[in-house]
């Protein structure tokens, strides 16, 4: 397999792309920010933060970006069987929506960062590793859609707030991520997951600290902090609660 492109764009006036015979390559593209619009063979789709499209070799594409219209995308134009082997196990998409972009952009910008040394400088194993570490994250989010019947709104609600249960998270950032009114928000969060948005938080700030307390030795009161308590009364009610034990009866236990 080889990675002969990868690399970020940004447009801020307007772009347009027309390849009626397609790229030699396998171009895989996901927008991170702002809007445009792809057309793959006849169909075309709508892309947004999240957006990302398969276009295998010989394939029409068109992608158009409207005059003073944000768009921000990775890219990346791949040859060899594993890539195609890897679509075609996944029944060969155009397109799919992921639920949040942090890791997988942070590997593809490794590997962009990777891909811009001489050749002879570049770790390949390593970029190969770091692709094919992207597609299996693309996968296993195709796959989780298609086996959790759940809006894929409160999905992408609930990946922000894996990711930022451990720092200072309001309700209003979670209704943001998702353009919908705090109120709305909650529902939906709530109907689907049987608990509140506040309540899934604190799960997840639980399982850190379950986690800290098992394999660091950090205090308690640390622990409480970087777990994003806050304190310690407030993380020893949480837990007393939770698990009818206070953290330190925990600890001497497991």
């Amino acid at each position: 397999m080889n990675i002969d492109y990868c690399s970020y764009s940004s447009h801020t006036d307007g772009y347009h792309e027309l390849r009626r015979n397609g790229f030699n390559h396998f171009l895989i593209r996901v927008q991170i920010e702002g809007r445009g619009k792809a057309t793959i063979q006849s169909k075309t789709y709508q892309l947004e933060q999240g957006s990302i499209i398969f276009v295998p070799p010989g394939t029409h594409y068109e992608l158009t970006i409207e005059p003073n219209q944000l768009s921000g995308d990775y890219h990346l134009l791949v040859t060899g069987d594993w890539l195609e082997d890897w679509w075609e196990k996944l029944d060969c998409p155009d397109f799919a929506a992921l639920s949040s972009t942090d890791t997988i952009v942070t590997l593809w910008r490794l590997l962009s960062t990777e891909k811009l040394r001489p050749s002879h400088e570049q770790n390949h194993d390593l970029n190969t590793h770091l692709l094919k570490s992207i597609m299996l994250m693309i996968e296993a989010e195709i796959n989780a859609r298609h086996s959790i019947q759940r809006p894929f709104i409160v999905t992408r609600m609930m990946r922000y707030i894996e990711e930022h249960a451990l720092e200072r998270l309001t309700l209003e950032d979670v209704a943001n991520e998702v353009d919908l009114s705090v109120s709305r928000a909650s529902h939906l969060f709530k109907d689907h997951t049987d608990k509140t948005i506040i309540q899934y938080a604190q799960h997840i700030k639980l399982e850190a600290a379950i986690n800290q307390m098992k394999y660091t030795n950090m205090t308690l009161e640390q622990i409480a902090f970087t777990c994003g308590f806050g304190n310690y009364p407030y993380f020893h009610r949480l837990f007393t609660r939770e698990y009818q034990m206070s953290p330190s009866q925990y600890r001497k236990i497991n």
